[in-house]
């Protein structure tokens, strides 16, 4: 990238972009989602180790999607794989979509308006209004996700073909909407995916009897008590 003749800025594609710009673009993208993974990797694995069927069927989705012979693991051996071998694991994309519904790793999120306007739902709104709204409550919402909305069900974002359902980004917003759409989304998936698979693949997870599981108020969904499991060899 070459500087212009102030230095301050760089012209691509049409669009003046400043090096502070990118600056905050890349710290974001590397820092935003440092405890949002962690923390929807542990609702998730607290929510396949209290639903030991679907942990099952991630299971053996990575068994049969990678031609796995599970007889010849033994204890020395540490199943590992790569961003393609993970890519095409539909079920678990989908138990990974119903976590992040159900726990949003950011619950809260508001928005101000430049100018007066009327949202979809009807309602009016002054400029410099500000709007705060609840993903939390939303992922629970009957009239949004019907009448199973809080199951964990990964079944939801599955087509009857296999494939994965699109699910509009205004509804669900884990990763927010439109312009404002979480820039690392796509490797946020492919980390939680990474880590859940190597973690299935080796060991069995399981909450300790009696531990309280409950979220916290915070900017980020954390476990108010940690989550305590036992962790054995698979």
């Amino acid at each position: 990238m070459e500087n212009d003749d102030d230095g301050d800025h760089q012209l691509t594609a049409g669009l003046e972009i400043s090096h502070k710009f990118l600056r905050d673009t890349a710290i974001n993208l590397l820092v935003a989602g440092k405890d949002t993974i962690n923390v929807s990797l542990s609702w998730f694995f607290w929510l396949i180790a209290t639903h030991p069927v679907v942990e099952n069927k991630i299971w053996e989705e990575i068994i049969k999607a990678n031609n796995i012979n599970r007889e010849i693991k033994d204890d020395k051996m540490w199943w590992i794989f790569s961003a393609e071998e993970v890519r095409k694991l539909v079920y678990l994309h989908g138990a990974l979509c119903e976590t992040l519904r159900l726990f949003p790793p950011v619950p809260l999120e508001h928005k101000a308006s430049i100018k007066a306007d009327i949202l979809p739902s009807g309602h009016k709104i002054g400029p410099d209004t500000e709007v705060m709204f609840s993903l939390y409550a939303m992922g629970r919402m009957e009239d949004i996700w019907g009448p199973d909305c809080l199951e964990f069900k990964p079944e939801r974002w599955i087509s009857e073909g296999g494939g994965i359902v699109h699910v509009p980004s205004y509804k669900f917003i884990a990763f927010n909407a439109g312009p404002r759409t979480c820039l690392g989304k796509e490797m946020a998936f492919m980390q939680m995916k990474i880590v859940a698979v190597a973690i299935i693949c080796n060991y069995h997870i399981q909450v300790v009897e009696g531990h309280p599981v409950s979220p916290t108020s915070s900017v980020v969904l954390h476990m108010r008590h940690g989550l305590k499991v036992k962790v054995s060899k698979r």
